[in-house]
C-alpha cells in the first residue's frame, strides 16, 4: 500500500474516530515515514493522530515547516505545549521563530520555565549562525570526576541530551576545558579523572559564526558534534553532525538555484506556487533580457558586413553558445571550489594561467573542428575567419568564467551569482563582437 493510500485510509479512520484503529495501521513504522503519510492526511485529521503516536515529536520533527504550521494551528495550546516540550531545544526554538506573536503569547505560558527560558536565548541568536543552529541538549561532566561517577551522570543526562558519544569537561563558570568521548569513558580505569582522560582544547566554534563555516568544520574534521562557546568561552551548546548536513544540503541547493538564475525557493518545489515560482524567477530574466541587447547592438553595428557575407549568420549561434558553454563550465568549476574553500582570493592568478593553457588547447581543439566546417560552407577565408573566432571567443568565455565567481567574491557576493544565464550572456555578447570584428578584417563588404 503507498503512502497516499495509507493517509487516506487513516484519513476515514480518524473522521470516524476510530483511534485504535488508525495506530494499529501505523504502529512499528519509522517516524519519517510516518511524516511522509501524515503530510497527505489534512492538518485538521493529521492532530489527532499525531497527539497518539508515543513518539509524536520525532515524527513531527521530520513535517516540512509549512506543514507544522499548519498543524499548530489546530493543536489545543495545552497539547501543542506537550509537544512542543518533548521536541530537541534547537527544534523548539526553530518552530518559535516561525510562530506568529500571538501563538507565541498563548504558547509560552503552558511550558515550563526551564522550556521558555532556553526558548528565549536560542532563538534570540541571529538566523544563520551557530548560536541559531545549536542545541542546548549536550552532556557535560567535571574535570575532578572520576570514570564511574561520570558514567552515573551521563545515565541521568542521556534521555535529554542530543548526544552523548561526546561529553563535554567544564568548569564552575561553564568555561570549556574539553572533550571527552564514550569509548574512552567505557575504556578507561574507574578511577581516573576527566583531566586525565579529557582532549584539552577541543575544537569549537562561536555563536555568531557563520552556519556553513561551522558545518565546513564538522565536515573537515569529521565531528559527531561541535561545542560553540560564547564570548567568555563558556560553552552554551552544541551543533550536531545532522543539523550540519541539513546546512550543507540547504547551501548546495541554494547555490544549484542561483547557477540557473533563480533565487531561493521556500519550501518544497511541488508546493510552490505560481506566483512564488514567477518572483524568484523573473528577476534574473529581466535583468538578462537587457542584457542580451548588446549582443542586438554589435549585430546592428555590422549589418552591412552580414548582409554582404550571409555565410556568417550561419555559424553566429555556434560560436556564441561555444563560448558561453566553455563560460560556464569554468565558472561552475571556480564556484563549486570556492564553496568548499578548494581556492582562495590569492590562487586566482596561478589559476587564471593555467585556464589560459586549458582554453587554449580547448579552443584550437574546436577551431580546427569548424574550420573544416567553414570551408565546406564557404572558403578558406571563411574558415580563417572561424577557426580565429573560435579560438578567440573561448579563451574569452573560459577566462570570464573563471574571473567573475571571484570578482562577485572579492566584491561581497555570493560566487553562485556567477550563473549560468549571466555567464552565458555576458559570453554571448562578447563572441558577437569579437566574431564580427575579426569577420570584418578578413572579408569585404558587397
Amino acid at each position: 500500500m503507498s503512502h497516499q493510500e495509507l493517509a487516506l485510509l487513516l484519513g476515514n479512520a480518524i473522521e470516524q474516530r476510530q483511534f485504535d484503529t488508525a495506530l494499529i495501521q501505523v504502529k512499528g513504522m519509522r517516524p519519517v515515514d510516518l511524516a511522509d503519510i501524515m503530510a497527505h492526511i489534512p492538518p485538521a485529521l493529521a492532530w489527532h493522530l499525531l497527539e497518539r503516536l508515543p513518539h509524536r515529536a520525532t515524527v513531527f520533527s521530520y513535517l516540512d515547516a509549512d506543514i507544522q504550521m499548519q498543524l499548530t494551528l489546530e493543536f489545543p495550546r495545552a497539547n501543542l505545549a506537550r509537544l512542543v516540550g518533548e521536541m530537541p531545544a534547537d527544534e523548539r526554538a526553530d518552530l518559535f521563530k516561525c510562530l506568529d506573536q500571538e501563538q507565541r503569547d498563548a504558547l509560552l505560558p503552558a511550558l515550563a520555565q526551564a522550556k521558555r527560558e532556553d526558548i528565549r536565548k536560542l532563538a534570540a541568536y541571529q538566523e544563520g549562525t551557530a548560536g541559531a543552529l545549536m542545541t542546548s541538549d549536550y552532556a557535560t561532566l567535571e574535570a575532578s570526576m572520576n570514570v564511574d561517577a561520570a558514567l552515573a551522570a551521563l545515565r541521568v543526562e542521556a534521555p535529554d541530551a542530543e548526544t552523548i558519544y561526546h561529553a563535554y569537561v567544564i568548569d564552575v563558570q561553564r568555561k570549556l576545558l574539553g572533550v571527552v568521548s564514550l569509548r574512552a569513558l567505557i575504556l578507561a580505569p574507574p578511577h581516573q579523572q576527566m583531566h586525565s582522560l579529557m582532549l584539552s582544547s577541543p575544537i569549537h566554534c562561536a555563536v555568531g559564526d557563520d552556519q556553513e563555516d561551522v558545518a565546513k568544520m564538522i565536515a573537515r574534521y569529521d565531528l559527531i558534534a561541535l561545542p560553540v562557546v560564547d564570548e567568555n568561552n563558556a560553552l552554551v551548546g552544541i551543533v550536531t553532525h545532522d543539523d550540519a548536513m541539513d546546512v550543507a544540503s540547504d547551501e548546495a541547493t541554494d547555490d544549484f538555484h542561483k547557477s540557473g538564475g533563480v533565487t531561493s525557493i521556500v519550501g518544497r518545489l511541488k508546493d510552490a506556487s505560481i506566483g512564488m515560482l514567477y518572483r524568484k524567477r523573473v528577476f534574473w530574466l529581466v535583468l538578462l533580457v537587457f542584457g542580451n541587447l548588446f549582443s542586438g547592438a554589435g549585430i546592428a553595428h555590422f549589418e552591412e558586413l552580414i548582409a554582404a557575407n550571409l555565410v556568417l549568420v550561419f555559424f553566429l549561434p555556434l560560436l556564441v553558445d561555444s563560448g558561453g558553454n566553455a563560460g560556464s563550465q569554468s565558472a561552475t568549476l571556480m564556484v563549486r571550489a570556492l564553496a568548499t574553500g578548494d581556492v582562495v582570493m590569492r590562487d586566482w592568478f596561478s589559476l587564471l594561467g593555467r585556464e589560459a593553457l586549458v582554453a587554449l588547447c580547448l579552443g584550437g581543439t574546436m577551431a580546427v573542428a569548424v574550420s573544416v566546417v567553414g570551408y565546406m560552407r564557404g572558403d578558406e577565408v571563411v574558415a580563417l575567419v572561424l577557426a580565429m573566432s573560435m579560438m578567440s571567443v573561448v579563451m574569452i568565455g573560459c577566462m570570464i568564467g573563471m574571473s567573475l565567481p571571484f570578482v562577485l567574491n572579492k566584491l561581497g557576493f555570493d560566487p553562485a551569482s556567477a550563473s549560468a544565464p549571466l555567464i552565458t550572456s555576458v559570453c554571448d555578447a562578447s563572441g558577437v563582437l569579437i566574431y564580427l570584428f575579426i569577420a570584418s578584417k578578413f572579408l569585404v563588404l558587397g
